[in-house]
């Protein structure tokens, strides 16, 4: 007998695959988000902020998610490169990467006035497991298993940020010291800023200076990887839509998200949706690509079935005859905090890519920028 959850979730997959741009490929495209970004700082922060009686137990990132370690990449790497498709290529993530993070000494040696960020490449060298991880991504790169784009130039909502910590009071000075600003739930209340969203806003005039924000982060992204990110997609999912010409300004020519593009709250109760659909064309001539598969264990109860729920979002995205875009943000593959999360995370990861070479032996594996290539040239 089917469940109203289970008849809900089946609607929702063929909704989310009715319409676009449609292939016999079997094409699979993994995009993981948050790379470069710091979250958690370690165990003992998160032990701390608990015992101060911040619920960061009730937030899947809070209890997992930081920067990836060198055991971390690893990790991922060796799974990745035991799989082939078709055509002998292993599963590849398009990791989406921040270029920068807080300098939170400097920030804190102006008094709060002023905001200051620093390269990923130097948060690495603070962490303990991390001084060899910017080497480990150029190998993936290399052995074509991780693929960089741009999500930004770091993970958080600055000018807002900053505003809390000129107040003494605010919960984010309180911990400051422990070089996070991370406190409670992923989800902003609603009609406010969601503080890990980037470009979210309160004030149109901030958009001009949202288009600075995406010149340095992509100018970044160009100086670390020596390459330009093709394809794009907003911390949290939050952009408004006229930055996308500015974006296009930048040469990326694919937006990767979910069906719904979230504006920033402006002066609204609530954000404005916009739908989106896989081959979409902006006015900016900018193709878009919607993720139609989740895989994200960690933000699932430890009896959810993610692997045959996947399974389920792939099988019906064949069905429509439409490319497999699977999200699985890093905090799946993370274990610096919590290496329980990790384990049993890249073990059900095998189980997927497994399970994924045998239903569909004619599976080829894509990065998001050769998914809108393959587009693009298809309707040219």
């Amino acid at each position: 007998m089917f469940s109203f959850n289970s008849i809900r979730s089946a609607l929702a997959r063929h909704d989310v695959n009715r319409k676009g741009w449609k292939t016999d490929r079997k094409i699979i495209v993994i995009e993981s988000d948050d790379w470069g970004a710091i979250r958690m700082p370690n165990a003992s922060v998160y032990q701390q902020l608990l015992n101060l009686g911040y619920a960061v137990d009730k937030c899947p990132y809070a209890r997992n998610d930081a920067l990836a370690s060198e055991e971390d990449l690893q990790k991922l790497f060796n799974v990745l490169l035991t799989f082939k498709d078709v055509n002998g290529n292993s599963p590849v993530i398009t990791a989406n990467c921040v270029t920068a993070n807080p300098d939170f000494n400097r920030i804190k040696e102006n008094d709060y006035q002023e905001y200051y960020w620093e390269p990923i490449t130097e948060t690495f060298k603070r962490y303990d497991a991390h001084a060899k991880c910017f080497e480990l991504w150029k190998s993936g790169i290399n052995k074509h298993i991780f693929f960089p784009q741009f999500h930004g130039r770091e993970h958080v909502n600055w000018k807002y940020w900053l505003a809390e910590l000129q107040n003494p009071e605010s919960d984010y000075r309180k911990i400051y010291a422990f070089a996070t600003w991370t406190l409670k739930a992923t989800d902003a209340a609603k009609g406010s800023i969601n503080l890990q969203a980037a470009l979210d806003t309160h004030n149109y005039a901030d958009l001009e200076h949202q288009k600075t924000y995406l010149q340095e982060g992509m100018q970044g992204f160009q100086e670390l990887f020596g390459f330009t990110s093709e394809s794009y997609i907003a911390t949290n999912f939050i952009i408004h839509s006229d930055l996308l010409q500015k974006l296009s300004e930048l040469r990326v020519k694919y937006i990767q998200g979910m069906k719904y593009q979230k504006h920033p709250i402006l002066d609204k109760s609530e954000r404005e949706m916009v739908r989106h659909y896989t081959g979409e064309k902006n006015k900016s001539g900018q193709t878009f690509l919607v993720r139609n598969c989740v895989f994200e264990p960690s933000q699932m109860p430890q009896n959810f079935d993610s692997v045959g729920e996947c399974l389920k979002d792939i099988k019906n995205a064949f069905f429509w005859k439409k490319p497999a875009i699977i999200t699985a943000h890093r905090l799946n593959f993370v274990g610096y905090i919590n290496r329980e999360n990790r384990d049993r995370n890249l073990k059900m990861f095998s189980e997927l890519l497994s399970q994924i070479s045998k239903k569909w032996p004619d599976v080829e594996f894509m990065t998001s920028p050769q998914l809108g290539k393959l587009i693009e040239e298809s309707l040219s």
